[in-house]
C-alpha cells in the first residue's frame, strides 16, 4: 500500500499515534514491514493535548495496540493556547512537540490521506491562501532537526478503512469529529458529501490538483534561490551571524519576485504575511535612505541598514545588560543576552565591557584621537548592531570595539560572538 524506500536510511523512525484510524493502519504498516524488512528502530508518539475527558483513556488505547504490536510508545503532554483557532492552536503545540523529540535525520510519519489533502487545499482556497498554502500538504518536509513524511497521501479513506477491517484493527472514533463547529469537520461531513454526489472523483481530483500546484510552488522556491544566491552576498563578515540580503539586488526584481524571494528566506524563520500584510515591505524597501525602518513580523523584525535589510529575532530584540567586569580577560566573558566575548592577544588587567551611551572617544593608530561615532559610520556599522557592540575599556579608556581590528591596538583586539538569532516557527 506505501513505499518506504526513501526513509530505510534514517536512524530512527516515529509515527504519531493518535490512536485514531488513520495513524492505526500507520501503524500497523510500518509495524508489519519492519517484521519483514530490515528497518530504523520504530516508536510511536501519542500526543495528549488535554482539550476533553474523553482523551484521558486514549493513552491506555494506544499503549495497548504498541504493547501487542512489540512498539515502544511515549505519551507527551502539551499546553494548548488559547486563541481564536483552537485547531491551529492544537496543531501548533503538537507539531512542536514533535520537533524537540526528533534527533538529526530522524523520520516522524504522520497519517493523512487523500481525503485530508483535498480538504486541507478546499479549506486554504477558501481562506484565500497563495500557490504556497494551496499546494497543501507535502509527501515530506523538514521537521526540527529530522523530516517529516506522510506516506499515505495516495491511498484513500476508504482503503484505509478496509485495510483496518481485514486485519481486525481496533481505533479511537474522536467525538468531536462530528462537531461541525469545527471547520474541517464542516468540510468533511457536510460539503464534501455533497460535492463526492455530483462529482465522485471530487477528493481525488482536488488531491492531484494539490500536487500540481506543489511542483509549481517548487519551480519557484527553485526561483527564489537563485535571487537569494545574487541578494545574499556581499555580507558583512564583522556580523557573519546575521541573516541579510543585498537591498539593491532585490529591488532589480519585479515586484512578484521580490515578494517570492522573501517569502522563501523568510519561511523557516517566522510565520508568514498573509497578502493584505505585505505593505510592510514596501514601507521598508522605499523608505528614505537615512530612515531606519522596521517591519515587524509575528517571530521577529526585518530592519533595514547599510543598504542591507537584516533578520532580528531573539536576543536581538532585547536590549543589552551592562557594564561588566572582566576580571579574568584571559578567559572568554559571557554576556548577558548579548553572546560572548574573548581577548586576543596580550590580555590587560582591570577591565570591563560597557556599551555606546554617547561621546566616546579613542585613540587609533596613525589617526589620533577619534569620535567614536564618526568611526562607526566610516565603517558602515549597521545601526542596530551599535547600542550592543562591546566595547572594551581599563577605567575610563577605551582600548578596543568588537570585531573591528582596525579600532583597537595590535597586540589587543577583542572578538565578539553575536547574541543569539532565534528562528521562529515555520
Amino acid at each position: 500500500m506505501i513505499n518506504l524506500t526513501p526513509w530505510l536510511n534514517a536512524p530512527a523512525w516515529h509515527i504519531a499515534f493518535s490512536g485514531g484510524l488513520d495513524s492505526t493502519v500507520l501503524l500497523h504498516l510500518l509495524a508489519e514491514h519492519a517484521r519483514n524488512h530490515g528497518t530504523p528502530p520504530l516508536h510511536a508518539i501519542h500526543i495528549h493535548h488535554g482539550l476533553q475527558s474523553a482523551a484521558d483513556t486514549w493513552p491506555a488505547h494506544c499503549q495497548a495496540v504498541c504493547d501487542r504490536l512489540g512498539i515502544e510508545l511515549t505519551v507527551v503532554h502539551v499546553q494548548v493556547a488559547p486563541g481564536a483557532s483552537l485547531e491551529q492552536a492544537a496543531r501548533d503545540a503538537r507539531y512542536a512537540a514533535f520537533a524537540r523529540i526528533l534527533g538529526p535525520d530522524e523520520v516522524l510519519f504522520t497519517g493523512q490521506h487523500r481525503e485530508d489533502q483535498a480538504e486541507t487545499l478546499l479549506f486554504r482556497l477558501l481562506r484565500g491562501a497563495g500557490l504556497r498554502g494551496l499546494a497543501a500538504m507535502p509527501a515530506q518536509r523538514r521537521l526540527g532537526q529530522g523530516k517529516l513524511a506522510r506516506p499515505l497521501l495516495a491511498c484513500s479513506r476508504q482503503q484505509l478503512h478496509d485495510h483496518a477491517r481485514s486485519h481486525g484493527l481496533n481505533w479511537i472514533e474522536d467525538p468531536t469529529n462530528g462537531d461541525t463547529a469545527f471547520a474541517r469537520n464542516f468540510l468533511r461531513n457536510d460539503v464534501f458529501p455533497l460535492l463526492q454526489q455530483r462529482w465522485p472523483q471530487a477528493s481525488q481530483n482536488l488531491a492531484r490538483c494539490a500536487e500540481h500546484l506543489g511542483e509549481a510552488q517548487g519551480l519557484l522556491e527553485e526561483l527564489a534561490e537563485s535571487d537569494l544566491a545574487v541578494a545574499g552576498e556581499g555580507a558583512p563578515d564583522c556580523w557573519a551571524g546575521l541573516a541579510s540580503l543585498d537591498l539593491a539586488a532585490l529591488v532589480t526584481l519585479s515586484p512578484a519576485r521580490q515578494r517570492n524571494a522573501l517569502q522563501h528566506w523568510l519561511a523557516p524563520r517566522t510565520r508568514l504575511p498573509d497578502a493584505r500584510h505585505w505593505a510592510g515591505w514596501a514601507d521598508l524597501r522605499d523608505a528614505a535612505i537615512d530612515a531606519q525602518p522596521v517591519w515587524k513580523l509575528t517571530d521577529g523584525h526585518l530592519v533595514r541598514s547599510q543598504a542591507r535589510i537584516w533578520w532580528l529575532s531573539g536576543d536581538w530584540l532585547q536590549p543589552a545588560i551592562g557594564p561588566q567586569r572582566w576580571d579574568e580577560p584571559e578567559w572568554p566573558l559571557p554576556l548577558p543576552g548579548n553572546g560572548s566575548v574573548r581577548l586576543q592577544g596580550q590580555a590587560p588587567g582591570g577591565v570591563h565591557i560597557a556599551y555606546r551611551e554617547g561621546g566616546e572617544t579613542m585613540d587609533v593608530p596613525g589617526r589620533g584621537r577619534r569620535d567614536l561615532k564618526r568611526l562607526l559610520n566610516e565603517l558602515q556599522v549597521p545601526h542596530f548592531v551599535r547600542p550592543r557592540l562591546p566595547l572594551l575599556y581599563r577605567g575610563e579608556q577605551l582600548l578596543a570595539v568588537a570585531n573591528l581590528p582596525m579600532l583597537g591596538q595590535a597586540d589587543c583586539q577583542l572578538h565578539w560572538q553575536l547574541p543569539t538569532n532565534a528562528q521562529g516557527l515555520s
